[in-house]
């Protein structure tokens, strides 16, 4: 019998998660993808793993008993994985990474470069997710290591079997259209009057711009609701609004907006994610020794974390 590490992933996730949809979602397949390699498990092993209850995918025992299996079985790769790469004295070896646009566009090309440079055998790849996602994923083994973001106003919550290094410390200035700020500085409350562009309450940059302004004593308004930077920097441009920007976001800035800095800035840290039980891994530390090497260079080195290290 050979068992398939991926299936046995998607196992591990259904048992973790109940529902093909949640599994599915979690390690970026369709659920007719996981579904598929489910059934060509169950036949690979010859015994019946899974039953339906209403319209329901459910473990039966020796399902369950499969998933604690693949547990251990992908906890051993991991170990396996760790173990020949503090073997060599040259790693060479591929991870994968999430990002989210400002990082990708203004920090990682650097990074990247730098790790070619000195550590040609460690490769790269990068999987964009919404901020909100990064944890999940590095957690459920999808992603190597991920980029987090914390809001001074907003820190995430923490999750115990992550392990985060801060590897830059950004503010966020106000991103408003050519002219309308005559001002060299500016307060949130001054911002009040405009019209706002801003992504949704869901969001974490979202969440953190809105409680930024309520603490300041008003409520934005908001015009226009959009999930990703470029398109409200754009809309920015147009005159449609105000908004805030990072100092990585500012490599998407089109023509056509003032950066104005706040008087009072709101503060973000950018950190590497990876599992606990990874921290050992030569490649993962040369990664993020060559990322905050970049962030140095471009004037954002981590100069204190903006939380504690009982909340990220």
């Amino acid at each position: 019998m050979e068992l398939s590490l991926q299936r046995l992933r998607m196992l591990r996730e259904l048992h973790r998660r109940g529902t093909i949809t949640a599994a599915a979602a979690s390690l970026h397949y369709t659920a007719s993808a996981v579904s598929q390699q489910l059934a060509q498990l169950e036949r690979d092993v010859g015994t019946k793993l899974f039953e339906r209850l209403g319209r329901r995918l459910q473990l039966t025992d020796l399902g369950v008993l499969l998933a604690d299996h693949a547990e251990e079985i992908l906890g051993s790769v991991e170990r396996a994985t760790l173990a020949l790469e503090e073997a060599q004295e040259a790693v060479s070896v591929r991870l994968t990474a999430g990002v989210w646009a400002s990082v990708a566009s203004g920090l990682l090309p650097a990074a990247l470069t730098l790790l070619a440079t000195d550590h040609p055998g460690i490769q790269v790849r990068t999987r964009e997710l919404a901020p909100e996602e990064m944890a999940g994923a590095v957690r459920d083994g999808t992603l190597d290591f991920s980029f987090i973001i914390d809001y001074s106003d907003y820190p995430m919550s923490w999750d115990p079997s992550l392990t985060r290094d801060v590897i830059a410390v950004e503010r966020l200035h106000a991103a408003v259209p050519a002219g309308a700020v005559p001002t060299p500085t500016v307060t949130l409350p001054e911002l009040a009057e405009h019209p706002w562009i801003l992504s949704g309450p869901r969001s974490h940059f979202g969440r953190a711009v809105r409680l930024a302004c309520q603490r300041n004593g008003f409520e934005p308004t908001i015009n226009h609701e959009v999930e990703e930077q470029s398109t409200a920097l754009a809309m920015v441009a147009a005159g449609l609004g105000v908004t805030l920007v990072s100092d990585l976001g500012l490599t998407l800035r089109p023509p056509g907006i003032d950066v104005v800095p706040l008087t009072e800035p709101v503060l973000r840290t950018v950190s590497i994610a990876y599992r606990t039980k990874a921290a050992r891994r030569p490649s993962l530390q040369l990664v993020i020794e060559a990322v905050r090497t970049a962030a140095a260079e471009k004037g954002l080195g981590a100069r204190s974390p903006v939380t504690s290290p009982e909340v990220w």
